[in-house]
């Protein structure tokens, strides 16, 4: 197992390598903060990854980067992501989603002044996607079909992919993995209901993940040897202030709704982690499950719900590079806890 995860997905042969799980949420564009961590991550050599589960965007970045591991290994993944994300600013660039002189203004990656947005927001109130969206147009399907050969993918053992979709009819969390995984799996796990028409699997009807999980650990804590998860956050927990405008009360609810599941899931591997230490676990039935994070609270936190929809390059280029700083930073203050300790409190961060 070992040279399939190592030595034969291109990772470089160094004594101090360390075998990692992600976890990788989802948050439209902001996705693209998860690609300059990755990025940093798959440049640093030190780190393999066992297992990538994936919601949403988090869904897309993970079966990009299996895709480029399967073939170039860590150069192939950076390649393969950057190539993914400079396919979608180059269809941005032709979309009416783009901000206005007053949103450049006013703050970072802001739609809110943006006719396309305000035309889209006020539509999806009084709309459904089968009726604005009869064809279920999705703009990122050809850039998904053009960029990854699922059928390879899905043959490859070089790491364990798992992304994540909510069945519509049975309110149950379906995780796909191996041969499981398609083009459809993959925009099921981003199926915004607001935007698009659920999508149908084996006559069954999918929405976007989040809802049911954003990102669920217990696929890779069952699924994959190594007990450290490093779960790349886009979605603030923490906020500086109670909303006060129906903007920010709406954008506020959405990030509640999807944090929800991972808060729970975090104090039952909580429950679990003290269970072990306190020696109840005398069969060694349970596993410890250590936790680190990379995120950028500090500054997603000031990004309003409009921005998860602004794909211009440079703002996609702004959050690659907060993504890159903060994985460094994680690097050079907690690398060596990999395999001994969480670097991040579940306690202080979630309960």
């Amino acid at each position: 197992m070992e040279e399939s995860l190592t030595h034969a997905a291109g990772y470089p042969e160094r004594p101090d390598r360390k075998q990692i799980n992600l976890a990788l949420q989802g948050g439209g564009s902001h996705g693209a903060f998860a690609w300059g961590a990755l990025d940093r991550i798959l440049e640093d050599g030190r780190i393999a990854i066992e297992g990538i589960v994936g919601t949403s965007a988090g869904a897309m970045n993970a079966a990009v980067a299996a895709y480029g591991l399967t073939l170039g290994g860590n150069d192939g993944a950076r390649r393969a992501l950057r190539r993914f994300w400079e396919a979608v600013a180059e269809k941005g660039a032709w979309s009416i989603m783009q901000p206005s002189w007053i949103d450049q203004l006013r703050s970072r990656g802001s739609l809110d002044y943006s006719p396309g947005w305000i035309i889209l927001d006020t539509l999806s109130r009084v709309l459904s996607p089968y009726q604005m969206n009869p064809g279920n147009y999705h703009p990122l399907r050809d850039i998904l079909r053009e960029q990854i050969d699922f059928e390879a993918l899905s043959r490859s053992d070089k790491v364990k992919l798992f992304v994540c979709a909510s069945n519509v009819i049975t309110n149950r969390l379906r995780v796909f993995e191996h041969g499981d995984i398609t083009l459809d799996a993959v925009l099921a796990s981003a199926c915004i209901p607001s935007m698009f028409q659920a999508v149908e699997i084996d006559g069954e009807y999918f929405w976007d993940g989040g809802y049911m999980g954003n990102p669920p650990i217990f696929p890779i804590i069952y699924n994959c040897a190594s007990a450290d998860v490093l779960l790349i956050m886009v979605n603030p927990i923490h906020i500086d202030q109670v909303p006060q405008t129906a903007q920010a009360i709406l954008d506020r609810i959405n990030t509640l709704s999807f944090n929800s599941s991972l808060m729970r899931e975090m104090r039952a591997i909580n429950f679990v982690n003290r269970l072990v230490e306190s020696g109840f676990d005398r069969d060694g039935q349970l596993k410890k499950v250590l936790i680190h994070c990379i995120e950028a609270e500090d500054e997603m936190s000031a990004l309003g719900v409009s921005s998860k929809l602004n794909v211009g390059r440079e703002f996609l280029n702004w959050l690659f590079e907060l993504g890159r700083q903060r994985a460094d930073a994680f690097l050079s203050e907690h690398f060596e806890k990999i395999g001994k300790e969480s670097s991040t409190s579940i306690e202080q961060r979630f309960l």
